[in-house]
């Protein structure tokens, strides 16, 4: 996790898009610059420590117009709920362990297989490339290593 922006910068990204500086919008952009990858109701459970009366329906409403606007990014890995992030602009990649659901960026393998190029554009003019890579984290490696490694229970099914 990186260090929260100054609020001045904060106030300083939500102008920069055209959009109103609000409480919940300071709120949910400090939050989520604290906790990128963070679905809506995490960050709703953050934002609520400074601002108690905020909704869900607040969270989604500011998350709406930050990823309309461009300083906030919706992912959405298969099987998970939508995660929020700020890193934004640069064609950046996910890894999402299997087992645990943490989330890490990758940064583009540019000029590599798979984000190079598609076999077919059917037209299109490819601007950003989104994969998803999927695997075991560290801590999930280390807890199946240990589970696969474990001696079987004793037992005395069968004992007389």
């Amino acid at each position: 996790m990186r260090a929260a922006e100054p609020s001045g910068l904060l106030v300083d990204s939500i102008r920069a898009c055209g959009l109103k500086v609000t409480a919940p919008r300071l709120a949910v952009l400090r939050v989520l610059d604290l906790a990128p990858h963070s679905t809506a109701e995490r960050l709703l459970a953050m934002v609520r420590a400074e601002l108690p009366g905020t909704s869900l329906q607040a969270v989604y409403g500011v998350l709406a117009a930050f990823t309309g606007a461009g300083i906030a990014r919706k992912i959405e890995p298969a099987g998970s709920p939508a995660l929020f992030e700020r890193r934004v602009g640069d064609n950046h990649h996910h890894i999402v362990c299997t087992r645990c659901s943490a989330v890490h960026d990758v940064d583009c393998a540019v000029g590599e297989s798979p984000c190079l190029t598609p076999s077919n554009t059917a037209g299109f003019t490819v601007r950003t490339a989104e994969v998803t890579y999927w695997g075991l984290c560290p801590d999930c490696q280390t807890a199946t290593l240990s589970t696969l490694s474990a001696p079987a229970p004793l037992s005395n099914k069968g004992a007389r």
